[in-house]
């Protein structure tokens, strides 16, 4: 950056510039069931977030014990205008889908009643003191094959766990685990999550007519 404002941290890290925003938490709160028999979960944001692309949600179930198995989350709205999500549980044999969440997106909100605001030269406002930042903890995309069974419509379901030791605070990056995967066929494979509390395992699970082994997606986790 040749001029503006820049803040570093202990560890050199430029943490607020002038010409970047960072990944911002727009909104957070819990999520709960709300229909579908418990099995789905609708949430809304505290207010709508207005950036073009949809905002980044990370969740972190509720629980120490059993399988919080989770799918088919959508960000609900549209450009400009998000105004929640939802999720849904695996099946009735996993838990409902119940926890805390919290959804990021990199441009700021104007929300703090006084402290700092920092716009770049577009006028586009990259920090804001009530909207704190979230930060990256970890990633990883070693999954190790497991099995692979039939579901009850007799497609083959894969699937693949990794270690998992689940610390307080730390939250997944779920939009990704709520996209269809490219098949060897014309139709796509579905793609779940389920936390193992009880087992120290995290499992993604993939289904599809055609389903091959191979799976190399990351797993991202953010702290607030």
């Amino acid at each position: 950056m040749a001029y503006g404002l820049e803040f570093t941290n202990d560890s050199n890290v430029v943490t607020v510039d002038s010409e970047f925003t960072r990944l911002v938490v727009l909104a957070k709160g819990t999520y709960q069931p709300t229909q579908e028999s418990g099995l789905g979960s609708v949430t809304s944001f505290p207010r709508t977030i207005t950036s073009q692309e949809p905002p980044l949600v990370f969740i972190r179930p509720a629980g120490s014990s059993g399988i919080a198995g989770l799918c088919l989350m959508r960000v609900l709205g549209s450009p400009g205008a998000w105004t929640g999500f939802y999720v849904r549980a695996y099946d009735e044999n996993t838990l409902q889908p119940n926890g805390a969440y919290f959804a990021c997106g990199f441009a700021a909100t104007a929300l703090a009643s006084f402290g700092m605001r920092l716009w770049d030269g577009n006028s586009k406002l990259l920090f804001d003191s009530g909207t704190p930042y979230a930060r990256f903890t970890r990633s990883f995309q070693n999954w190790t094959y497991v099995k692979t069974d039939a579901t009850a419509q007799g497609q083959p379901r894969n699937y693949y766990r990794v270690n998992f030791n689940f610390p307080a605070g730390e939250y997944m990056l779920i939009n990704t685990f709520s996209m269809p995967m490219l098949n060897d066929d014309p139709f796509s494979r579905s793609l779940s999550c389920w936390w193992d509390f009880s087992g120290g395992n995290l499992y993604a699970l993939t289904v599809g007519s055609n389903n091959p082994f191979s799976f190399f997606l990351p797993a991202v986790f953010a702290k607030l």
